[in-house]
């Protein structure tokens, strides 16, 4: 009774109409459950330490993305200029990471399955081909920057001469256009010094109908016309022995090639040559691959990438006149034999010199 007293006095102060006997239901579940209003609370809502984790990761996730987009977004309303860079050498890093993963896959699976270059389908010889291109490049800068605090060197070398330090996922769409011509020009400077050291050669050749034809194909080039598959392929024999043959090349003459194929000819003549051959024979491999996928499996950029390491600046021409001229380079390339190859490298020059919309 003193209790039921008590309990009523208490609800008469704080206005409360709480009975008696819900009040002592609730002091005996406090009694029982400590501080907790209630009974026990149910295991469904305690965590796996998995789940936990889960969601911290999640959480830490969200929160990276919305600090990184107002970080980009700060950069583009107050630093425009350095913005583009940043987005571009993000994108590049991202794209050359992507290359290394690709490249380091597909030569597992040929050493899994002992497998060759040259078997290769023609995506993953040119991936690879061009992985190793785009590496040897960065090995420059990676040496340079050995040196404490030669990184901020780099860094400015990188920004004032992108063309010769950086790869082409590290260029904006106008600087790809533009390197390209300026490469293109480069080894366009070289085509005349060819069509000359072949003239000079002609009296060398035994045979007089080798020589009248070569006599005719530089007679057309040098007037602007584009030569025939069949006035190119009869000389076939010509550049498989002396004195146009690979191993009978004199040395100003395979400068002269080095540059079209855009190498360094500031090596010695039997390293050049190696370098020329050993190109030339990767070209030659890819033209197989090629033929038996077919052009039309092509994409436009591939069609274009293709023609422009064959010696056409593609960067100007449309995508058909890209695919007929890949076609011709085709029919000549797979024609020849290993023998041989001395003119298809010479193809770079006698192929893509007039062709139409190339004569700027």
């Amino acid at each position: 009774m003193a209790l039921s007293r008590v309990c009523w006095a208490r609800a008469a102060v704080w206005g409360s109409a709480v009975t008696p006997g819900h009040f002592v239901t609730r002091r005996l579940q406090l009694g029982r459950s400590g501080l907790a209003w209630g009974g026990p609370r149910s295991s469904k809502l305690h965590l796996s330490p998995k789940a936990d984790v889960k969601n911290l990761i999640s959480y830490v996730v969200t929160k990276t993305k919305a600090i990184n987009g107002k970080y980009h977004r700060f950069l583009g309303r107050h630093f425009p200029r350095f913005y583009v860079l940043y987005t571009i050498f993000t994108k590049g890093f991202r794209m050359l990471w992507a290359d290394a993963k690709k490249a380091r896959r597909i030569k597992t699976n040929m050493w899994n399955h002992n497998i060759e270059f040259h078997q290769l389908p023609y995506r993953e010889m040119e991936h690879l081909r061009q992985f190793r291109q785009d590496v040897t490049k960065c090995l420059f800068l990676g040496i340079i920057s050995i040196p404490p605090f030669a990184n901020y060197l780099v860094f400015l070398l990188m920004y004032l001469f992108p063309r010769q330090l950086l790869i082409r996922h590290f260029w904006t769409p106008k600087q790809q256009t533009d390197f390209l011509d300026i490469y293109h020009a480069f080894r366009k400077q070289s085509h005349p010094e060819i069509i000359s050291y072949l003239e000079k050669v002609i009296p060398l050749i035994s045979d007089t109908g080798l020589r009248w034809h070569l006599t005719d194909l530089c007679t057309k080039i040098q007037r602007g016309s584009h030569p025939a598959i069949r006035d190119i392929l009869a000389l076939r024999e010509c550049f498989s022995n002396h004195p146009l043959g690979m191993n009978q090349l004199q040395a100003f003459h395979v400068k002269a090639l080095s540059r079209a194929m855009l190498l360094t000819p500031y090596l010695p003549p039997p390293l050049l040559r190696h370098r020329l051959k050993t190109h030339t024979t990767v070209i030659h491999q890819l033209d197989q691959a090629l033929a038996k996928l077919g052009i039309g499996q092509l994409t436009a950029e591939e069609v274009k990438s293709a023609c422009y390491l064959r010696g056409l600046n593609s960067t100007h021409i449309g995508e058909d006149r890209c695919r007929t001229w890949l076609g011709e380079w085709l029919q000549i390339s797979c024609s020849l034999k290993e023998a041989e190859l001395s003119l298809l490298l010479h193809n770079v020059v006698l192929l893509s010199t007039n062709y139409l919309g190339t004569r700027r």
